[in-house]
């Protein structure tokens, strides 16, 4: 995003300031569909559920992936509210309830949709079977996360040896598995994850085939990486494995799902933050700003993601440390940021904040989250 448009929106609107352009959200959205052909997209609302991007990917082509009610109900009551040649007579097809685990409660709110839900433990499948009987299933695998960013093997999906188990059971409860899904990991720069996901599946799927459940469709979930810095190998590379093996291994009438977040919003926004204090602590040049990982730069505690800070003033640069505007000693956005000497009410930016930010920010300590301006709608 160009840093002067970056600028002049500051002095505009004030700071804290989150930028979103959507231009960059439909390239994205074009660069995976252009590399990953067959694969639906299903938006994963979790990066960041602001409804501008909701309706802006909406009208691209994706579908969403949601993990709870609430997000469920936003994207219904956003697409109701598009003009009725923009929208579809099912939109509940373009929606996965990808959490594996749902109160009750929920499943009760679910079931008049019918809706496509996942599971990955017998419990679940009992809980669907009471109180959303006319959901479809998916059953999530549990698949190796090494190398990535957000582990989440530890917490979902079955193990691969129980899940034709879990399939069969399905089906005495006069329920029906359409599916095989599985999550790599969040931000996942180990590209053999989505090697050995896939054949895993394909494992199940053919076991599952063998005693006579066939399958619909496998969803391959997220973690696809968002180049935050040039270590993050190209997309392209990634696609061209994930589409040899989806050749190799599935029939071509297969349905193939993916549920990308962070892919599609991350690069597409910048944050602008200004100088309110300036300090020297242990000999160390120590800048607070009007942010905090309470807010935009959530994504430093909850996401295990650093934002790298730039000033829009020229000069010699040293490191030093940036703090948040919060009383919480937590609040450190930064212990080693190379910044020229900067004064108060000086601005600062990061880019590539838009995935797992202002989705996580609070109003801890009174403070507001950062305002959102969206561009290019």
């Amino acid at each position: 995003m160009d840093s002067k448009l970056l600028q002049d929106l500051a002095h505009k609107h004030g700071t804290p300031l989150v930028v979103v352009d959507h231009d960059a959200i439909r390239q994205n959205y074009e660069i995976f569909k252009k590399h990953l052909p067959r694969v639906q997209v299903y938006y994963a609302l979790k990066a960041n559920p602001a409804p501008e991007i909701l309706k802006t990917l909406y009208r691209a082509g994706a579908g969403f992936d949601v993990a709870s009610m609430p997000e469920f109900m936003l994207v219904y009551d956003n697409i109701r509210d598009l003009p009725a040649a923009e929208q579809q007579d099912f939109i509940w097809d373009k929606i996965i309830y990808a959490n594996p685990i749902k109160p009750k409660q929920t499943l009760l709110a679910l079931d008049q949709y019918k809706p496509l839900v996942v599971f990955d433990n017998p419990v679940e499948l009992e809980k669907i079977q009471q109180y959303a009987p006319h959901a479809g299933l998916v059953l999530r695998l549990q698949v190796p996360n090494t190398g990535s960013m957000v582990e989440l093997s530890s917490k979902f999906g079955c193990d691969p040896g129980d899940a034709a188990d879990l399939i069969s059971q399905a089906d005495r409860l006069g329920l029906v598995v359409e599916g095989i899904s599985f999550h790599v990991g969040s931000q996942c720069t180990n590209f053999e994850n989505f090697v050995q996901a896939l054949n895993i599946a394909a494992a199940v799927m053919q076991e599952a085939n063998s005693r006579g459940h066939e399958m619909e469709s496998i969803d391959i979930g997220g973690g696809f990486p968002a180049p935050y810095d040039e270590h993050v190998r190209p997309f392209a590379q990634l696609a061209r494995k994930i589409n040899h093996e989806i050749d190799r291994l599935f029939p071509e009438d297969l349905h193939i799902l993916a549920e990308p977040g962070r892919f599609l919003v991350a690069t597409a926004a910048a944050c602008v933050a200004r100088v309110i204090g300036l300090g020297v602590r242990n000999g160390k040049k120590c800048y607070y700003i009007d942010d905090s990982v309470y807010h935009t730069f959530s994504g430093v505690v909850l996401d295990h993601c650093q934002y790298r800070l730039r000033a829009f003033k020229r000069g010699e640069t040293e490191i030093c440390t940036v703090f948040g505007q919060t009383c919480d000693g937590l609040d450190t956005i930064s212990h080693a940021e190379e910044l020229p000497d900067l004064a108060l009410d000086d601005l600062v930016y990061a880019e590539n904040i838009g995935a797992y930010s202002t989705a996580s920010s609070t109003w801890f300590n009174g403070f507001p989250p950062a305002q959102m301006l969206h561009i290019n709608l």
